[in-house]
């Protein structure tokens, strides 16, 4: 008697995911195993727990991975300032490898034979996801329901949903609902009113950040401290990468720090348009760059600036684990060992203000750029300089 085969699948607790559930369970004859990484989202563990046992699911797994996603995914990603297309920080894609690495993990623990996730035929995480897989378990077959079934609309599922018995959200029952995204890092929405570009982002989509005609009338301030490239601190405190991040959101989003409106080029070749809150990490990218200025020298930071667009593409196309990301890693991290000390910012209704750098570092020499002091200059050579850079001119 051979055992029953089983399926790890990505579950959120949501409609789709229960509905994704319901039909592997009717198209594949096979125990489903639910899936959760907890990454910072609003995440409600009874919910999900009860609608996939509702469903017949014995195992149910919940992990909560927030440490290990600021502090193996998003901090190095920082450390390149990855920003996809000059303006999108990456927040979901960045979240898209962890899960896949842990669900193949997952699978392989339980000898399942195939994993599955909930994403559409028209967007970029069914890439990510399933280069995450392979990467992973190559071995092991990848089911994404919205490329194969034949529920080609939301009026499908929601006839499919009522006809299994499948909760349906009230929100859910009309028009397409707004596709929503969110971590620890970020929070994406995106459909309805937004997908024609003309119109304008309503206030009420927003969920992290106060918008910045509302945000006070008072500045705040922040100190943020860095050790070997990373943050460690925030305000003197020394917190756990996630707690960090954690905290920084809610002093940048009272602030309304971190609102990005954008259309962006997906992977897969057609454009999107999108509303996207990063208040952290907002902070953070502008900390980050600051405490590089007073650390590293100046063919290191050109370096890292001109890899950046590639570095931040491979991420958004899902080639996290690929030997070219992992080759430009090195690049970014060669000299953070130097980027140490400590910046302090001023927030104020939707500003990120430098306010101060701190570094025990000697790659910034006061004695070189005052006005006061020649000694340590030679002036002298700075003719020879520009005389060669003529020449370079017409050669």
């Amino acid at each position: 008697m051979t055992s029953k085969k089983k399926i790890v699948l990505a579950y959120s607790g949501g409609l789709d995911t229960s509905i994704i559930l319901k039909w592997l369970q009717e198209n594949y004859n096979a125990e489903v195993i639910c899936y959760t990484a907890n990454i910072g989202q609003e995440i409600d563990k009874k919910k999900i727990i009860k609608n996939a046992k509702r469903l017949g699911v014995k195992n149910i797994i919940i992990e909560d991975l927030k440490d290990i996603f600021v502090k193996d995914y998003i901090f190095p990603m920082l450390r390149g300032h990855a920003i996809y297309e000059g303006i999108y920080l990456l927040g979901t894609s960045i979240a898209r490898p962890l899960i896949a690495k842990r669900q193949i993990a997952i699978a392989k623990k339980f000898k399942a034979h195939a994993v599955s996730h909930g994403s559409t035929g028209k967007g970029n995480d069914q890439v990510r996801f399933e280069l995450g897989y392979h990467y992973f378990g190559p071995k092991i077959e990848i089911i994404a329901p919205w490329r194969i079934w034949k529920l080609n609309s939301r009026s499908d599922l929601i006839r499919y949903a009522k006809k299994n018995k499948i909760q349906i959200p009230q929100d859910k029952k009309g028009a397409p609902p707004f596709s929503i995204d969110d971590n620890l890092y970020h929070t994406s929405t995106e459909g309805k009113v937004l997908e024609n570009p003309k119109n304008a982002a309503p206030e009420f989509i927003f969920q992290r950040t106060v918008s910045p005609e509302k945000a006070p009338n008072k500045t705040s301030f922040v100190t943020i401290g860095f050790k070997n490239g990373d943050p460690v601190t925030v305000n003197g405190k020394k917190l756990s990468p996630g707690k960090l991040l954690q905290k920084l959101n809610i002093v940048a989003g009272k602030n309304g720090i971190g609102r990005v409106d954008l259309v962006e080029n997906r992977f897969i070749g057609i454009k999107s348009r999108g509303v996207y809150e990063t208040p952290g990490g907002t902070l953070l990218m502008s900390a980050h760059r600051a405490i590089e200025s007073v650390t590293l020298d100046k063919q290191t930071m050109h370096k890292k600036d001109v890899i950046m667009p590639k570095y931040a593409e491979l991420i958004y196309n899902g080639y996290w684990y690929s030997k070219a990301r992992f080759k430009l890693q090195k690049i970014v991290d060669l000299k953070r060992n130097k980027v140490n000390g400590s910046v302090k910012l001023k927030l104020y209704k939707g500003n990120v203000i430098i306010v101060s750098r701190l570094t025990k570092s000697s790659a910034y020499s006061v004695k070189k750029v005052s006005f006061e002091e020649n000694k340590t200059f030679n002036k002298s050579n700075i003719e020879k300089f520009i005389n060669y850079h003529k020449k370079k001119l017409r050669s």
